[in-house]
């Protein structure tokens, strides 16, 4: 680096900005403050778990705050004390308030997983690959009131490949964000990270994925569907029922092929061919309730399927 470390308080929760995180610590800056969302139960047991940021900034001795909300003096007391130049935020959880992002002496800079205006909001990553966007990235965003609505600061483009799903398109983004931000912070402490303000086209939303949207609709045209399975994994994953039996569709890839929706047209190692509103899907991985992901070769082994059999619509059931 060639200016001055800045002092940096960090607000995030997921591993996505642990990533992050990881990359300001080994540029040298100095992290006075984290700020992560309170420890929430996770797995079988629902043990009170800390979320990954709070363990990397645990482990490298750094001082953690998990207020619940940001709105009184007393929850932004610590984050006000460490008087930072700047708050990085990168899926942190929490609406800041007009009083947090006035504290540092630079300002709130976002770390977001697209090319804004293009997918502001909660769920960027899935939304661009069920779209079919042949391209996402990060935006480094100077934060305002608004839901992603700030200036670019920077941005760091990425294709988005055939075979990308939630998860592998996720932890690309995540080194691509710790990049991102270590340039937009030694821009900024060297005073030339200049501002662009989002133009108004192109503005779109990505909605939180929500459980029902994981059902397939096989009358949606199959490369739809295939965009979908993609874009639901690894959560909530896609799925279908078949026998009152919920199965998630792990991988498919598109074929020719027509006949009612949801109908088996064909069933192979190969993967098992379910008819669409517009060709079919060959469903390569499939998993169902108790089991885990499985080569169509080996699910059929298990659980039989035959050619004129109908898949319906599903709920999301565990797997």
């Amino acid at each position: 680096m060639t200016a001055a470390p800045l002092r940096v308080a960090f607000a995030g929760t997921p591993e996505f900005a642990a990533r992050a995180l990881e990359a300001i610590l080994a540029a040298g800056h100095e992290v006075a403050l984290v700020l992560t969302q309170p420890d929430r139960p996770a797995g079988r047991g629902m043990k009170l778990t800390p979320s990954p940021v709070k363990q990397l900034a645990l482990a490298r001795g750094i001082a953690v705050d998990q207020p619940e909300k940001l709105r009184t003096e007393a929850q932004r007391a610590r984050l006000a004390a460490c008087a930072p130049d700047v708050l990085v935020v990168a899926a942190y959880g929490l609406i800041l308030p007009p009083a947090v992002l006035a504290l540092p002496r630079l300002g709130c800079i976002n770390i977001h997983a697209s090319l804004l205006p293009r997918w502001r909001g909660a769920a960027p990553i899935h939304r661009a690959i069920e779209a079919g966007d042949a391209e996402t990235g990060i935006t480094i965003m100077q934060m305002d009131e608004g839901l992603d609505t700030g200036a670019m600061l920077l941005r760091r483009a990425t294709p988005i490949l055939p075979a990308d799903t939630t998860a592998s398109l996720h932890d690309r983004l995540a080194v691509l964000g710790g990049e991102a931000i270590v340039d937009a912070l030694a821009a900024l402490a060297g005073g030339g990270l200049a501002a662009t303000p989002q133009p108004a086209a192109g503005v779109t939303y990505a909605a939180k994925i929500g459980r029902a949207e994981a059902a397939i609709d096989w009358r949606r045209p199959a490369l739809e569907i295939e965009r979908a399975i993609r874009a639901f994994d690894p959560f909530p994953g896609a799925v279908s029922t078949l026998r009152d039996t919920p199965v998630k569709c792990w991988s498919a890839t598109v074929v020719d092929g027509a006949g009612a929706p949801g109908t088996v047209l064909a069933v192979a190692d190969a993967g098992i061919t379910v008819a669409c509103g517009r060709d079919a899907l060959r469903v390569t991985v499939l998993q169902r309730p108790g089991s885990k992901r499985l080569p169509a070769g080996e699910f059929l082994r298990g659980f039989t399927v035959s050619v004129g059999e109908r898949f319906a619509s599903g709920e999301a059931g565990a797997a």
